[in-house]
């Protein structure tokens, strides 16, 4: 019944997260209550087979210090051999035992007789720690001390595992997996909790790998993997005393905080341009690798953590396209583009805080029967004269990833709402097409931020397709996106390919990223001519989603011959100026009315909108 309580006691510890050395000496204090006499100790053995102690409350810490550290092997006392041979250890007489030749002296000054050591088993099978008892004369353990650490080695298990586990799970969180170095998640906490009191007290280097995506596509993603791990590495080793980030793809940060600012980014940036001159080995090719770098130093280049992030991006924007190779810090007079493409950043952020964006849609329709089966979100911007201005108007704006967020999200809330009230009027609504950028999925939160605008308005995520473009999907984060996408999929959203045929046209992304629809450039559509190249490869493409089991949308339809054409080709899905231009919600509403596929279409087999 004792044995039950303190596993009650202990297992209640390990579920409210109580600190792994504050368990293991409440371990250690219950055995020692139950088994008088005995002395308890808890060791961890690190993944190098060192030991370090980690509870004894009834030996002084002098003990602990003469062991940590020690290597696991055939004759390191009871507990090293315990967990070098993963079975218990019972040393009745330290005096005479050769398992404590090398360490008997130090037991024997604090009146240790005996030791019965047991190992700690992980999941993994690798010994993880040891459970001893230690005696004041010499002896063995009786039957009661043998239950007792027989429980009280299965809690240490549990206890060193639950550590272990919340120990991988923060490294997953706040460092990268492939360089070591500190990740988004830890350079956005860095910037909120950035103190900015001092002038010339912090300072921001952004920096960027240059050409990536050719070794990528030279020497396949682990060859790109290689040059990224190798630039990590020595960026790690130049910003000293600053703190190195990777922030995702070819993306690095550095900040340093403290006295003389400038100074201090400014060496550290020529410490990096160094340490690049030397060539990695990247699948056994010798590469030159460079980087270009941007940076902002707090009062002078921004008065606000965002505004210097903005202004170091500004800065590396301007280092890109004027001095690759090289670094630049922010100046007012960066240069016309990056002045353009602030005065969007502000108008767009200005019309998101007066509530100026407008979710228009433009129908998807079935070919044979005219019916509208979807619609695709496209955001608008009204401006105060009341004009109305489409995507690409403000698309320079959209490479800021706070207004873009920004923009997503007022996207998100309206779609869900228009959606909402399709369905409370009863319309059979099917799928409403959302775009989403590079950015989106580089903030780590787009499955969540979708999942509960949509919630939120009682919409299943059912009729929601994901649109990304091969762009995105081929970027410098296409690990992240296509891992966003799965997870996307797995809550029931359909996620279509954008765009295809433009950017960077595979095929092997049919097979590779995990996609529902396949939406054709207009390009090809412009162009289908009867024995044309656009027409052979949209037939191709047909033919190809009809056997993966997709769905194949003609984007650009602008003509009724285009139409015909696509729909004798055996495309059934369209969209385009032919059909409707996009529109508000109200006059898209009436459109639904009239022309929404209605169930038992829907369900038919020959109306089946795939490819």
């Amino acid at each position: 019944m004792l044995i039950v309580q303190l596993q009650n006691v202990i297992l209640e510890m390990v579920a409210r997260g109580a600190p792994l050395a504050v368990t293991a000496e409440r371990i250690c204090t219950e055995a020692e209550i139950l088994a008088p006499g005995c002395i308890c100790t808890v060791i961890t053995v690190d993944a190098d087979g060192a030991i370090h102690p980690l509870a004894a409350p009834s030996l002084p810490p002098a003990y602990a210090e003469g062991i940590d550290n020690i290597q696991i092997g055939p004759q390191t006392g009871s507990c090293g051999t315990s967990a070098f041979l993963k079975k218990p250890i019972a040393v009745t007489d330290i005096r005479s035992d050769p398992l404590w030749e090398g360490f008997r002296d130090l037991a024997l000054r604090y009146g240790l007789l005996a030791c019965w050591s047991s190992p700690i088993i992980g999941k993994t099978g690798r010994a993880i720690g040891t459970f001893a008892f230690y005696y004041t004369e010499p002896r063995g353990p009786d039957a009661m001390e043998r239950r007792i650490v027989d429980a009280c080695v299965n809690l240490c298990a549990i206890a060193l595992e639950r550590h272990e586990a919340e120990l991988a799970n923060r490294r997953l969180a706040y460092f990268d997996s492939l360089t070591g170095l500190a990740n988004r998640v830890s350079f956005n906490l860095a910037l909120q909790q950035a103190e900015l009191t001092e002038p010339n007290s912090f300072g921001i280097l952004l920096i960027d790998v240059d050409r990536l995506k050719i070794v990528n596509d030279t020497l396949g993603h682990a060859g790109g993997d290689d040059l990224i791990r190798e630039v990590g590495v020595r960026i790690g080793r130049s910003v000293s005393p600053g703190v190195g980030y990777r922030l995702g793809g070819d993306e690095f940060a550095a900040i340093y905080s403290g006295p003389e600012a400038d100074l201090h980014i400014e060496e550290i940036a020529r410490d990096i341009m160094e340490a690049m001159k030397l060539p990695a080995i990247c699948r056994g090719r010798a590469l030159q690798p460079t980087v270009t770098l941007g940076a902002a130093i707090f009062d002078r280049d921004g008065s606000t953590a965002d505004a210097l992030r903005q202004n170091a991006d500004f800065a590396l924007y301007d280092a890109k396209e004027k001095a690759r190779g090289g670094y630049v810090r922010y100046c007012p007079d960066l240069g016309t583009t990056i002045t353009q493409r602030f005065r969007a950043i502000q108008e767009l952020s200005a019309a998101l805080d007066e509530n100026r964006l407008q979710a228009h849609y433009q129908p998807i329709v079935r070919l044979d029967t005219g019916e509208t089966v979807g619609v695709e979100a496209l955001c608008r911007i009204s401006t105060r004269e009341g004009e109305i201005l489409s995507a690409a108007q403000f698309h320079q704006a959209m490479s800021d990833p706070t207004a873009a967020a920004r923009l997503t999200e007022r996207m998100l809330e309206s779609v869900a709402r228009d959606v909402r009230a399709w369905l409370n009027a009863g319309i059979p609504f099917q799928h409403v097409g959302i775009n989403v950028t590079t950015g989106d999925f580089q903030r780590g939160d787009l499955e969540h931020r979708i999942a509960t605008s949509f919630e939120r308005f009682g919409v299943p995520l059912r009729h929601v397709v994901l649109e990304v473009t091969e762009s995105v999907y081929m970027g410098d984060s296409d690990q992240m996106v296509a891992q966003a996408v799965k997870a996307l999929r797995a809550r029931g959203l359909l996620v279509a390919l954008d765009d295809f045929g433009t950017g960077y046209a595979s095929l092997t992304h049919l097979v590779t990223f995990p996609v529902d629809v396949i939406k054709i450039d207009r390009s090809f559509v412009s162009d289908l001519r009867p024995g044309s190249a656009s027409a052979a490869v949209v037939e191709g493409l047909i033919e190809i989603a009809r056997k993966l089991g997709m769905r194949i949308v003609a984007e650009g339809v602008e003509t009724a011959t285009q139409a015909k054409q696509l729909t004798a080709l055996g495309c059934r899905l369209a969209q385009g100026y032919h059909f409707a231009r996009p529109a508000n919600f109200e006059t898209v509403t009436e459109l639904l009315k009239a022309t929404a596929q209605r169930p038992s279409d829907a369900a038919s087999p020959s109306a089946q909108p795939a490819a």
